[in-house]
C-alpha cells in the first residue's frame, strides 16, 4: 500500500513546482516593458525585435523541445532525482537573472541566455511532476491530484502575469529574485522528503532520437516564431527563405525522428503507446485545446490593453497589470473546476468530463464573437469564468486519464509527451493567432489609419507610410503597454498643435481607430479557436471507456499474495482455484527453459504444459499476437515472419502465429480462455506451466509460484546456435523476434509490463546456476509454501 502521508507530501511539492515553472512563462510576459527600460533597449526597434521575440518566447521553446527527453531520462535514472536537479537548476538561473545590472545587448542576450538555463530547470519539473504523482497516488485518487497539480500549472501562468505587473513596477530584478526563496526552499524540500518509489529501469539513451527531435522542434518553433515577423514589403514573414528553410528542414528531421523511433531498440519517444486509445485520443485532444486557446490569451489580453481599458481611462502604461487582474475570472475558474472533474473522473472516468469541458469551451468562443468592442465587463467577466471552467472540467481528468492509460516503467516518458504535445501546441497557437490576427488588420486597417490620421492633420506622406506599417508593430505595442500612436507618430507629434497631439496620444484615438479591423481579426480567432474545441470534443470522445493500466498494486482484500504480486484483476482474468503445486515459468528464448522447467516438473511430479494448450482459443491467441506485433512500434515485419516460424520451437504457445486477424484484440477474453485452459490442466495434479503468459495471466494467484529464466544475449545466441544449427545472424534474429513476441503477449494479452518489479517472485539467471541449481531453488520456494513435502 502507498505510503498515506508521502503522497501529499509529494502532491505539495510538485505543486510549488510546477507553479514556479508556469509562473514563469508569464511573469515575464507581462514585465518587458520594464525589463527593456531597465537595460535601455528599444524593443520595437527593427535590430531589437529579436530579442524582444526570445524573451517572449525562449523559454516556452525550451520546455517544449526537453519535457519528453528528460521525461524519458527520469525514467532511466529516477523521476524523483530529475525533478530534484531541476528545482535548482531553476533556483540558480532565478538568482543569476536577478544580478543581471548591467545595459545594452549584452545585457539582453545574458537575459535570454539564462532563460533558457531557466526553463531547463523548468523542464525537469514539468517532466517528472506528473509521472512522480502517478507514481505516488492509486488510480482512483490521480484524478483528484493531478487535478490540483494542473490547477497550478493554469493558473501560475495569470498569478505570473499579475505579480510581474506589481513587481516590475518597483524593480524589474524582483521579477527574477521572488522565486529565488521558493526555490531554495522547494529544493531542500524535495531532496529531503521526496523518495523514489516508481519503476527505474536502466536503458539506453536514444541519442539519435534525441537529437534529431530536439533539432526538428527547435527548427519548427523557431520558424513560426520568425513567421509572424514582417519580411521585405510583405506583413509576415511566411515567405522568408530562412523562416521557410527552419520550418520545412524542422518537419524533415521530424519525419527522421519518427523513423528512427522505429528501428531502435530503446526509443525516445514511445511510439507503442499510441496504441493505446486513452493515450492517443487523451493527448490528440490536450494538443488540440492547446492550439485553440493557447495564443488567444495573447489576443484577449490585447484586446484589453489595445481597446477596452483605455476606453474605460487606463494609462497604456498601467495596462498590462489590469489586463492580468481583469483575466482572473478565467483561473477562477479553472481553479474550482480542475480538483472538482479529477475528483469525479476518479470515479466515472475522464471521458464524459473532458468531453463536455471541450464543449462548453465551444459555446464561450462562440458567445465572444458577439461582443462589441467597448464590451460591458459583467458578460465579459462571466465568459472568462465559464471558460476556465470548461478548461478545468477537460483538463484534470485529460490528464488523469493519460497518465492512468500507461505502465509504471513508461510514466517519465509519458508524462514528457504529454507536456510536448501541450508546450508545442501553445508555441504553434501563439504563431497561427498572431498570423490569423495580422491578416485580418492588414485588409482593413491600412485604409482605417489613412483616414484617420489625415482627418487629424498629419502630413499625407507620413500617414501614408504609418498606415502601410506591418500591423505586428502596433499589436507589440498595445501588448508592451506602449502607446501605440506615440510610437508611431514619434518626432511628427512635435510638429501638430498641442491639442491635436495629445487627442491623438490619448485613451481614445486608437482604440475607436483599431477597433473596427481588429474586431473583425478577433472573429477570426474566435472561430478558429470555436473549431478547434469542438474537434478536440471528438478527439476526447474516442479515448473510450474508463481505462487503468494494471499497476502491480496489493490491496487489502488480496492480504495472501506477496508484496508486490499485482493489481486487483482485471475482468476476464479471475484466478483459477489451485490446490497441487503450480510453477508459472517465463523463459527467455535461448535460457534452457525447456530443460529446467522438465527437470523441475520431474522432481515434483506434476505434469509439464509446455506447447500442450490445444484448441481455438489458443490459435486465436497465436493470431493476434501476429497482429499485435505488426501493429507495435519496435517490431518489424522480418521480426514478424521470423516469429511464425519459431513459435513452436520457443514454446511461446502452441499454434503457427500466420494468419493475418483484422479484428481487434479482446485482451479480457483471451486471458478468460487460457486462464480456464490452464485450469483444465492444473486443478488435479498441478503442473509447471512454461511460457503461454501464464505468469501473467496467474499473477493473481498467491499459490502460483511465478519464476523467470533469463541469461545474457551473448549466451542465448550460443545455445540457439547449437541447438538448432544455424548462423550467429539468424539465431540472434530469432532471440529478437521471441523477445518482442513475449513482450507483445504479455502487455497486449495478459496485461501487464515485463518489466513489472511485482510479475515474478523469483528471476533466475541459467548462465549463472546449472539446470540443477535453478530446480532446487524453485523447489526450496515451493517447500517454503508448504507446497511440496
Amino acid at each position: 500500500m502507498r505510503d498515506n502521508r508521502y503522497k501529499w507530501i509529494a502532491l505539495s511539492n510538485t505543486t510549488l513546482g510546477v507553479l514556479m515553472a508556469s509562473m514563469n512563462s508569464s511573469i515575464v510576459m507581462i514585465s518587458l516593458p520594464a525589463i527593456f527600460r531597465g537595460i535601455n533597449i528599444d524593443p520595437l526597434r527593427p535590430e531589437n525585435i529579436s530579442y524582444l521575440l526570445w524573451m517572449l518566447m525562449g523559454y516556452m521553446v525550451v520546455t517544449a523541445v526537453l519535457v519528453v527527453s528528460l521525461g524519458r531520462v527520469g525514467d532511466m535514472f529516477g523521476r524523483v532525482r530529475m525533478y530534484n536537479m531541476g528545482f535548482a537548476i531553476f533556483t540558480v538561473a532565478s538568482i543569476g537573472l536577478s544580478l543581471v545590472f548591467w545595459q545594452g545587448s549584452s545585457a539582453a542576450i545574458g537575459l535570454i541566455g539564462l532563460r533558457i538555463v531557466q526553463g531547463i530547470g523548468g523542464s525537469f519539473l514539468m517532466a517528472n511532476s506528473a509521472a512522480i504523482l502517478t507514481d505516488a497516488f492509486p488510480h482512483d485518487q490521480r484524478g483528484l491530484a493531478l487535478g490540483i497539480n494542473g490547477v497550478a500549472a493554469t493558473s501560475g501562468s495569470f498569478i505570473g502575469l499579475v505579480v510581474g505587473g506589481l513587481l516590475s513596477s518597483v524593480d524589474w530584478h524582483l521579477v527574477f529574485l521572488v522565486s529565488a526563496p521558493f526555490g531554495i526552499a522547494g529544493t531542500i524540500w524535495a531532496y529531503v522528503s521526496l523518495r523514489e518509489i516508481g519503476v527505474v529501469k536502466r536503458t539506453h539513451i536514444d541519442w539519435w532520437g534525441n537529437v534529431t527531435f530536439g533539432l526538428g522542434l527547435i527548427a519548427l518553433l523557431v520558424g513560426i516564431t520568425y513567421g509572424i515577423q514582417p519580411y521585405g514589403a510583405h506583413s509576415m514573414g511566411w515567405l522568408n527563405p530562412v523562416v521557410l528553410a527552419e520550418i520545412i528542414g524542422g518537419v524533415a528531421l521530424l519525419v527522421t525522428f519518427g523513423f528512427i523511433e522505429t528501428h531502435v531498440r530503446e526509443p525516445m519517444f514511445r511510439l507503442g503507446l499510441f496504441r493505446v486509445p486513452a493515450f492517443s485520443a487523451g493527448n490528440l485532444a490536450g494538443f488540440l485545446a492547446s492550439v485553440g486557446r493557447g495564443g488567444l490569451m495573447f489576443m484577449l489580453i490585447i484586446w484589453l490593453q489595445g481597446i477596452w481599458l483605455p476606453y474605460h481611462g487606463y494609462t497604456f502604461e498601467s495596462t498590462p497589470l489590469w489586463a492580468a487582474i481583469y483575466m482572473l475570472p478565467m483561473t477562477a475558474g479553472f481553479l474550482v473546476a480542475g480538483p472538482f472533474s479529477g475528483y469525479l473522473s476518479d470515479r466515472f472516468g475522464a471521458r464524459p468530463f473532458a468531453t463536455g469541458g471541450m464543449l462548453a469551451a465551444a459555446v464561450t468562443f462562440g458567445l465572444m464573437i458577439l461582443l462589441p468592442p467597448n464590451f460591458s465587463y459583467l458578460p465579459f467577466g462571466l465568459l472568462l469564468l465559464g471558460n476556465g471552467l470548461a478548461m478545468g472540467l477537460f483538463n484534470s481528468p485529460n490528464t488523469a486519464g493519460i497518465m492512468n492509460s500507461v505502465p509504471p516503467g513508461e510514466r517519465g516518458v509519458a508524462s514528457g509527451m504529454r507536456a510536448t504535445f501541450q508546450n508545442s501546441a501553445m508555441n504553434l497557437s501563439i504563431g497561427l493567432f498572431f498570423s490569423l490576427m495580422i491578416a485580418g488588420l492588414s485588409t482593413t486597417l491600412p485604409v482605417t489609419l489613412l483616414r484617420g490620421l489625415t482627418q487629424q492633420g498629419v502630413p499625407g506622406s507620413v500617414a501614408n507610410r504609418i498606415a502601410h506599417l506591418p500591423p505586428v508593430g502596433s499589436l507589440f505595442a498595445a501588448f508592451l503597454g506602449y502607446n501605440p500612436m506615440q510610437s508611431l507618430l514619434g518626432p511628427t507629434l512635435a510638429h501638430l498643435p498641442p491639442d491635436r497631439a495629445a487627442y491623438l496620444t490619448g485613451k481614445t484615438f486608437f482604440p475607436d481607430l483599431i477597433s473596427g479591423p481588429f474586431m473583425h481579426g478577433m472573429h477570426i480567432t474566435f472561430a478558429f479557436s470555436l473549431v478547434m474545441m469542438l474537434v478536440a470534443a471528438g478527439a476526447s470522445w474516442l479515448r473510450g471507456k474508463r481505462y487503468v493500466y494494471e499497476e502491480g498494486e496489493a490491496t487489502e482484500t488480496q492480504n495472501r499474495a506477496p508484496q508486490g504480486a499485482g493489481p486487483k484483476p482485471p475482468a476476464g482474468a479471475n484466478p483459477p482455484s489451485i490446490s497441487r503445486p503450480m510453477v508459472a515459468i517465463s523463459a527467455a528464448y535461448g535460457a534452457a527453459g525447456a530443460q529446467i522447467a522438465r527437470a523441475l516438473a520431474e522432481r515434483i511430479s506434476v505434469p509439464l504444459v509446455d506447447r500442450n494448450l490445444r484448441g481455438p482459443e489458443v490459435n486465436e491467441l497465436a493470431s493476434a499476437l501476429t497482429r499485435a506485433l505488426r501493429q507495435d512500434g519496435s517490431s518489424s515485419d522480418a521480426a514478424v515472419r521470423a516469429l511464425a516460424k519459431i513459435t513452436v520451437a520457443s514454446g511461446l504457445f502452441a499454434a503457427q502465429a500466420t494468419e493475418r486477424v483484422e479484428a481487434p484484440i479482446d485482451e479480457q477474453g483471451y486471458r478468460r480462455k487460457v486462464s480456464e485452459a490452464i485450469a483444465r490442466r492444473a486443478k488435479t495434479s498441478g503442473a509447471v506451466i512454461l511460457n503461454n503468459g501464464a505468469a501473467g495471466v496467474l499473477r493473481f494467484d498467491p499459490d502460483v509460484l511465478r519464476v523467470a529464466v533469463t541469461a545474457p544475449v551473448k549466451i542465448r545466441i550460443k545455445r540457439v546456435m547449437a541447438v538448432e544449427k544455424v548462423d550467429r545472424r539468424t539465431a540472434r534474429r530469432r532471440i529478437q523476434a521471441a523477445d518482442a513476441a513475449r513482450r507483445v503477449y504479455l502487455q497486449r494479452i495478459c496485461g501487464v509490463a515485463p518489466d513489472d518489479p511485482g510479475l515474478f517472485q523469483l528471476t533466475l539467471n541459467s548462465s549463472a546456476l546449472p539446470v540443477e541449481a535453478c530446480v532446487e531453488l524453485m523447489v526450496v520456494a515451493l517447500r517454503n509454501r508448504g507446497l511440496v513435502a
